[in-house]
């Protein structure tokens, strides 16, 4: 295992020491065992309460807290057998402030986690810093002022299409990463044709190929629509009409239409220079509007909901008149707190598009802390019967998730594994491994707060209580992050 200066400057004593304990940390791999295939935990793993201080921020302590060294590690070593099929790169990006110091989690400087499996081994694991401005010259969204193009931390998710493997933020432009060593190849701007911010979560067609996304701005035009063909090159574009600059994380697709979710979370300019720009707006309101796939923003139609926050959605689908769409419901998100309240309960919206305005209804599928939804990308705006789903456990003072839920909505069926007191999962990335619906594999990091270690796990998707098929023991822990994505050999 090596470890890198991931400074492009000289580091001051704090860094040096902080950059060096990282390092030595992550040399030696402690014994750990899991219990491969049969869904228990170490003997061991005897629960440890989890701690938090209440005098620092709980974005940068326990599983949460940056790491500053950048760390390669050849050969590693496996409990239980990775499948041979599974030749590629698993990669997942996160918020890792490099001065170990943000004012809020969304706000650290972009991190890639990423291990390449191949036929069967574990060959290496990465971590790389995303080269942004505000990396480069040691600045954070509030300080740098309003991000644009590449000056903004692309810290969210990461997305294959075209060939490209790119990382995305919240806002701002989106960066090429080299898929072969996680090292950063620059802005992508789709041959200049791309002059908005690239969203956290586009949508691939699983039929066209078509990548749909959007971007979101703090003023004029606050929203506006893309289409990226099969060959990464965009091939539409259309404003769409927003009240207010709104925070838009995410959106939907179906085989006919973009949903898109206009909610009482906005940027807050009078707030800007303090902990975080975003705040809940009682008197915004919130909707949802419906523009057929591919369309223009003076074909949408919206309909008033019950004030609410949504960051993600397992999928929408069509059935006639009907959408559908999945989504992890929040009562309300950044009010006044530096997060805000994180009980969420699992909700299908659908709205009816056959009258002259749209109708609309919900109901609750699973009441359960729940969020990181995900589904068979094959089946992405198609009606689909298996999802997964991160669970949520509750702290008074952190974000604390769990294990993994499995949802079949053919069924009704739920199944779970719960990886033990003191284990907690990230989003687990489905990478199919069949030709039905969820055959295949769940990919996350698993961390330990009690031993300060992080595996790398598999899954079964379509028989997660059995628990890991395998575990890859990591150089170094992993803190917490957001979204991954799977890249296989020759896409």
């Amino acid at each position: 295992m090596t470890t890198r200066d991931p400074f492009t400057r000289p580091l001051g004593r704090r860094q040096f020491l902080r950059s060096m304990g990282a390092a030595a940390g992550g040399l030696a791999i402690a014994p750990w065992l899991s219990g491969c295939g049969d869904g228990a935990t170490s003997a061991t793993d005897v629960a440890v309460p989890l701690q938090v201080d209440p005098s620092r921020p709980w974005w940068l302590q326990n599983g949460f807290g940056p790491v500053s060294a950048e760390v390669e590690a050849f050969d590693l070593p496996v409990v239980g057998a990775l499948p041979p099929e599974l030749t590629g790169l698993y990669v997942r990006n996160g918020s890792n402030a490099q001065t170990g110091v943000s004012r809020h989690w969304f706000l650290g400087d972009g991190m890639l986690h990423g291990i390449r499996l191949d036929g069967g081994r574990a060959s290496w694991y990465r971590n790389r810093y995303i080269h942004t401005p505000l990396y480069l010259n040691d600045q954070d969204f509030i300080d740098s002022g309003i991000p644009q193009g590449g000056n903004n931390q692309s810290n969210v998710s990461v997305i294959h299409h075209a060939g490209k493997l790119l990382s995305s933020g919240e806002v701002g432009a989106a960066y090429h990463i080299d898929s072969r060593d996680l090292s950063t190849v620059g802005v992508e701007d789709f041959d200049g044709k791309l002059n908005t911010s690239f969203t956290a979560h586009a949508k691939i067609d699983p039929v066209t190929g078509n990548m749909h996304f959007f971007g979101y701005w703090f003023v004029p035009p606050y929203l506006t629509y893309h289409v990226a063909n099969p060959a990464g090159e965009i091939i539409h574009s259309s404003e769409i009409g927003l009240g207010a600059n709104s925070m838009m994380h995410s959106f939907a697709i179906t085989d006919r239409d973009v949903i898109f979710y206009d909610l009482p979370v906005l940027f807050a300019p009078e707030v800007a220079g303090t902990d975080f720009p975003y705040r809940w707006n009682d008197e915004y309101g919130a909707r949802i509007g419906v523009m057929p796939l591919g369309g223009t923003g003076d074909q949408i139609r919206w309909v008033e909901i019950e004030p609410c926050y949504v960051f993600h959605e397992l999928n929408a689908f069509r059935d006639g008149d009907d959408i559908h769409i999945d989504v992890c419901r929040f009562d309300r998100m950044m009010d006044g707190e530096r997060f805000g309240d994180v009980r969420s309960a699992f909700y299908r919206w659908s709205l009816n598009t056959a009258g002259d305005s749209l109708g609309f209804r919900d109901e609750v599928l699973i009441e359960r802390p729940m969020d990181f939804p995900v589904h068979d990308r094959r089946y992405t705006g198609r009606r689909n019967r298996h999802g997964w789903l991160t669970t949520f456990r509750d702290h008074p003072d952190t974000v604390n998730t769990g294990g993994v839920i499995h949802i079949d909505a053919q069924s009704g069926d739920t199944t779970e594994w719960d990886p033990g007191p003191n284990r907690h999962l990230g989003e687990a990335y489905f990478v199919a491994g069949g030709s039905d619906e969820g055959e295949g594999w769940l990919l996350t990091y698993c961390h330990d707060h009690a031993r300060g270690e992080t595996s790398f796990v598999v899954l079964d998707a379509r028989n997660v209580s059995r628990g890991p098929i395998a575990e890859v023991a990591l150089p170094q822990r992993v803190p917490y992050g957001f979204h991954g994505t799977w890249v296989p050999d020759g896409a």
